[in-house]
């Protein structure tokens, strides 16, 4: 090709002013142009030869053109762009894209374009139902519906529950009985029994609350005759308190395997129900000669003998006692102070023992600690500081009386020293021998021990002692 191109050159020379940098000069002839410039094309082997710098610079603007399309063919593949025969870029008509890709980057921002608002006012997008705060009307029935049923306009739907069975029963009402036990709330439990179905089973609740009290302590019995005197009328009626009662006095030598006083208690739950209304007052005279089983006979005799009682004065109300929370805090510290006084003249630890779990309030004994201690501060004889420590300790060992409520009461005792010092003078001095004998048998620890507070003695010197010091003595 070069040897060509120098054979070529030497068959045609070209002039100095032919080689000019400047391509395109003319002077205008007549409103026109004329155009001075040579553009020499020969044919080289049937090739075409640009044969000047003109030529070139045009290759090169349509180069560059070609680039810039399809640098930008993506973005304006729908506007019907094209290139002309000199290189130049020709706006055509805007085309819809066709491509799925332009489809998906067709999406622009809504900046500048409408009022900025959300689209369709909020009510669009997933999982909306509407505008905030839009109320709909209720729709009206269309009768051309396909799916119109004529039936179904005067149908009321209600929520049906099933009666409970025997089984059902016990498993759904033993629990609301239990817990009852702990809030002593009837209206709670009136609340619970009426959003079951008990049907049959309704006249069952009273003698299963009253069977779980058996087991249970006298503050449970007492909750229970509440209850039953709360159920009856709106939820239980007469007739169902009667036919529990009866169903409790068949199955006595049953309850009586496991509560071996069951048929005194049960007689005691008679003559609270018919003091409280619950049963006819001509209850009990009803089973006079047609009763057979021994413990049915016995439960009637008691209940018989409470109501003869209750004429003379004698109040069924209380007969069960206020155990547990339900008793005043007064009237606790009183029978914690009867109880006190009377082991100190039985000297019987065990009935003490037995008395003091009878009361159920296991978060009050600091109150027994405490006023024991105070008993011994204020005793002057040697009687009462022993049979104290050993009630204490014997209290300790069986647990009765935790390690908190016993440090407690302890230190209620050292906060109301200084108060109790101004009526019994001598009450530091004995403070501190009882707690140094309480450590030694093991009822405090040594922490307890060491923050018993003590009187400080004060040091004088009398006119007629010669500066001799003396310690005031006790």
């Amino acid at each position: 090709m070069a040897a060509d191109c120098e054979a070529w050159l030497n068959a045609n020379p070209v002039e100095v002013g032919d080689l000019s940098d400047s391509f395109v000069s003319g002077e205008e002839d007549n409103g026109g142009f004329i155009i001075s410039n040579k553009n020499i094309n020969n044919e080289i082997n049937g090739n075409c030869v640009a044969s000047s710098s003109n030529s070139i610079h045009e290759a090169r603007l349509k180069a560059k053109a070609k680039r810039r399309l399809r640098k930008n063919s993506s973005r304006d593949s729908g506007r019907g762009d094209s290139l002309s025969d000199n290189g130049d870029v020709v706006r055509g008509t805007s085309v819809a894209p066709t491509s799925p890709k332009s489809k998906l980057l067709d999406r622009k921002s809504r900046l500048g374009k409408g009022r900025g608002l959300p689209k369709k006012g909020g009510a669009g997008g997933k999982g909306v139902w509407g505008r905030s705060g839009e109320v709909y009307e209720p729709e009206a029935v269309d009768e051309r519906d396909p799916n119109y049923d004529e039936d179904q306009e005067n149908c009321v739907y209600e929520t049906v529950v099933p009666p409970l069975d025997e089984r059902d029963f016990e498993k759904t009402v033993t629990p609301i009985v239990q817990e009852y036990f702990e809030h002593g709330d009837t209206n709670e439990v009136a609340e619970l029994l009426a959003e079951l179905n008990l049907g049959p089973m309704r006249s069952v609740v009273p003698s299963l609350a009253v069977a779980l009290a058996l087991e249970a302590k006298a503050s449970h019995r007492e909750l229970t005759s509440r209850l039953l005197a709360d159920l009856c009328g709106p939820v239980l009626s007469h007739s169902d308190m009667e036919k529990s009662f009866d169903k409790l006095l068949r199955e006595l030598p049953d309850l009586v395997l496991d509560t071996p006083g069951a048929a005194q208690l049960v007689g005691q739950f008679i003559a609270r129900a018919v003091s409280d209304q619950i049963l006819s007052k001509t209850y009990i005279e009803g089973y006079k000669g047609k009763v057979d089983c021994e413990y049915a006979r016995a439960a009637l005799d008691r209940a018989a003998v409470l109501l003869k009682m209750s004429m003379g004065g004698l109040r069924i109300d209380s007969q069960w006692g206020t155990g547990g929370g339900q008793q005043p805090v007064i009237q606790l510290i009183k029978e914690m102070n009867l109880l006190l006084k009377e082991y100190i003249l039985s000297g019987d630890s065990k009935e003490a023992e037995r008395c003091l779990r009878d009361l159920e309030v296991p978060h009050f004994h600091h109150e027994f600690v405490y006023e024991a201690i105070v008993m011994v501060l204020e005793s002057n004889g040697e009687k009462t500081f022993k049979m104290v420590l050993q009630l204490l300790k014997s209290l300790s060992v069986s647990s009765i009386i935790t390690v908190d409520q016993m440090r407690r009461g302890y230190q209620r005792v050292y906060m109301d020293i200084a108060e109790i010092n101004i009526d019994v003078p001598r009450a530091y001095f004995i403070l501190e021998q009882f707690v140094d004998k309480s450590f030694g048998m093991g009822i405090i620890d040594v922490k307890l021990r060491d923050l018993c507070p003590c009187r400080g003695r004060k040091r004088y010197v009398s006119e007629g002692d010669g500066g001799v010091v003396k310690l005031e003595s006790y």
